[in-house]
């Protein structure tokens, strides 16, 4: 007579939910990092030492530039310039946001600003001086200096495509450091440098013959996405050695959560608190998106920093890929061995890539 014998699941289904919990953590971290950061950068933008000007001379326009100094209590960083060119010269090249210009006995007042560097900036300017003409019973009169292209009427195509560029390589970065594991350095680092071509070309046809995000300067485009998208994918490798599992989290950190919010392709610094402020002066999201918008719309104004910006970046990922390999090259020859001979499951690459993806 045969006893039935029952084998109990319970290691079996603990095991899993260990794995299962552990592998939730990744998500909840990334759900606390992505809402301090997001909501910390854009949740109450306000101005602060925003830098306007006041065209004209003598007393009634330094009273003017005055008032609005004291009634801005930091909001504002008022001047006067002398005349029009000026005050056009100092809106292209990123020094001020705005140019009022006062209306004489005959004459509407106008407001001068370039949506080409900042969309949001330049609304909150046009909020302050539409109240200062409506105190004098005069309508404003608003002048783009530096329009944006008719295919990105609100001046936030440019940001949407660091976004589409920032997911392909960073999801890149999975699948290379995941299913390509067992290859050599040397070979991830090709793979990094072929897919930043195809990803920078995919980004270059969004934003020219797909969407016309830009209307002039598409080599210029390329070149930027490419450095940029470079300097993510080499990156994202090199970590991938140290950080292992943890690397998307690790690239989500760098690329989206500190990167997206410092760019300024929502609200530049002077609209948002001091540290994302502050990390827009040298982080590669800002590089890219002020980089591209003095290419295309501002005369090149600013450009050769923010390439000097990108290229570090780069060059951080290069060092950063060689340290990898040379870390990797250090181990005992019979686990590295051990390592070609029984490579990661499917299970464990997967789970790694689609983590990645996913997010």
């Amino acid at each position: 007579m045969e006893v039935p014998v029952s084998v109990s699941a319970g290691p079996t289904t603990k095991g899993a939910l260990r794995h299962v919990l552990g592998h939730l953590l990744t998500p909840l971290l990334m759900c606390i990092g992505m809402g301090l950061a997001y909501l910390g950068a854009f949740h109450a933008p306000q101005p602060h030492d925003l830098r306007v000007d006041i065209v004209g001379s003598g007393p009634q326009t330094q009273v003017l530039a005055q008032t609005l100094q004291d009634k801005g209590a930091g909001a504002l960083d008022v001047r006067t310039v002398p005349d029009r060119a000026t005050a056009t010269a100092a809106l292209r090249d990123r020094s001020s946001f705005g140019a009022y210009i006062p209306g004489a006995d005959t004459d509407t007042p106008e407001l001068l600003v370039a949506s080409a560097s900042s969309d949001t900036s330049a609304m909150a300017v046009e909020k302050v001086f539409t109240k200062v003409a409506a105190t004098h019973g005069d309508p404003l009169k608003v002048t783009d200096v530096a329009p944006v292209a008719s295919g990105d009427p609100t001046g936030q195509g440019i940001f949407f495509l660091l976004v589409a560029l920032s997911i392909g390589s960073y999801a890149s970065v999975a699948v290379i450091g995941g299913a390509g594991a067992v290859l050599p350095m040397r070979v991830r680092a090709l793979l990094a440098a072929g897919m930043s071509l195809v990803v920078s070309l995919i980004g270059t046809v969004f934003a020219g013959p797909l969407f016309h995000l830009v209307d002039h300067g598409l080599g210029g485009v390329w070149a930027l996405s490419w450095l940029y998208c470079a300097g993510v994918l080499l990156i994202g490798v090199g970590l991938h050695t140290f950080l292992k599992r943890w690397t998307t989290l690790g690239v989500m950190v760098l690329f989206v959560m500190l990167n997206f919010t410092s760019s300024g392709g929502i609200y530049r610094p002077e609209l948002q608190p001091g540290f994302f402020g502050s990390l827009h002066a040298f982080w590669n999201g800002a590089g890219f998106v002020e980089g591209l918008r003095g290419h295309v719309y501002l005369d090149g104004h600013a450009l050769g920093g923010n390439v000097l910006v990108l290229a570090l970046w780069l060059l951080a990922g290069i060092a950063l890929t060689v340290t990898a390999g040379l870390t990797e090259a250090r181990r005992h020859p019979a686990t590295r061995t051990d390592e070609r001979t029984t490579p990661r499951t499917d299970q464990e690459t997967e789970e790694e890539i689609e983590e990645a993806v996913a997010v």
